[in-house]
């Protein structure tokens, strides 16, 4: 069995695996290969979240449907693990049990910290008012906060960007996934071109700067999580254009307050300090992982691992 094939990006090598048998081997229609392959996956996923949609139709009741959001979510797993393990003849690392708990609530805290710099950034510059509210659904808000997080990670990380990647190099899979994911953003409340570029930026680069980074999904979707509950469960903010209720505290842009470093009626997600503070944090990602040397470029270029010579910087090319 050859070795397994990890993504490189800007002379950095990453722990991600694109996968380089089956379906994903070398060779001819490689990249047509990866993108059937994507879409075939996004319809799979896609089909097992629409049964959430059936059984809500069929029964009215929040505890069935909260039920089927998880079972769908399990579901949905289930099948990308499958299709790994049969189309591309390995078994997915990125899904690893073990560093599962370890990863996931570290990334939690990461996600919970930098959204609370975030909003603290805002109350500081006299931009944002935090007052106190009354803490009645946590346990709604923790649960989808989950939820939410594992879901958009495995469709726009595990699926978008992996496959984007070993078709197009991994720099094109950051940027083209994180614009996809900012675009599916244009249709909550609220929204804007500008919070859309927000997202793909402090999000879509983001997390799947820490999937390049850990090669597993846990730490991303921890990150999602945490920045999901703190905002709307604890601070009360708007989370992506979605009004939070029964919240801890209450936060909303200050009277006479700028839209444009705010976010406006989006929320903090969209505002400047979100924008900067979610870049660094995924500049950070890439600079912790360890830097390609010319030997290695070349033997990842010989084994596919690189598709093309600009996957690393100009310092490394081959």
């Amino acid at each position: 069995m050859k070795a397994e094939v990890r993504g490189a990006a800007w002379g950095r090598q990453g722990s991600i695996v694109l996968g380089n048998e089956g379906i994903l081997r070398n060779g001819k229609w490689t990249r047509a290969r990866s993108l059937g392959w994507m879409v075939a996956m996004l319809v799979v996923v896609g089909a097992i979240l629409s049964l959430q949609s059936i059984v809500k139709s069929l029964i009215s009741n929040d505890s069935v449907t909260l039920a089927m959001a998880f079972v769908c979510t399990f579901l949905a797993y289930a099948a990308y693990f499958a299709m790994v393990h049969y189309g591309e003849r390995r078994r997915p690392s990125e899904l690893a049990v073990r560093p599962l708990l370890r990863e996931y609530f570290a990334g939690f805290l990461v996600g919970a910290a930098i959204i609370t710099t975030v909003i603290g950034l805002l109350w500081l510059a006299g931009q944002y008012d935090i007052t106190r509210g009354n803490w009645s659904d946590w346990g709604h808000d923790l649960r989808e906060a989950i939820g939410t997080g594992l879901l958009e990670e495995l469709l726009a990380r595990l699926i978008l960007f992996r496959l984007l990647a070993r078709a197009f190099g991994v720099p094109a899979g950051f940027l083209v996934s994180a614009s996809a994911f900012g675009a599916a953003h244009l249709a909550n409340q609220n929204s804007s071109p500008l919070a859309a570029f927000a997202i793909a930026i402090e999000a879509g680069l983001l997390f799947a700067g820490f999937y390049f980074l850990t090669g597993r999904i846990w730490m991303s979707a921890g990150i999602h999580a945490g920045w999901n509950f703190l905002l709307g469960g604890l601070f009360g903010a708007r989370v992506s254009g979605m009004t939070s209720e029964g919240s801890l505290l209450v936060s909303m842009p200050s009277l006479g307050s700028a839209d444009l470093f705010t976010g406006g009626a989006f929320g903090p997600e969209a505002s400047i300090p979100a924008i900067i503070v979610g870049f660094a944090a995924f500049l950070l990602t890439v600079r912790l992982a360890p830097r390609l040397s010319r030997g290695a470029c070349k033997k990842l270029l010989m084994t596919g691992g690189l598709d093309r010579p600009y996957d690393v910087d100009a310092g490394d090319r081959c």
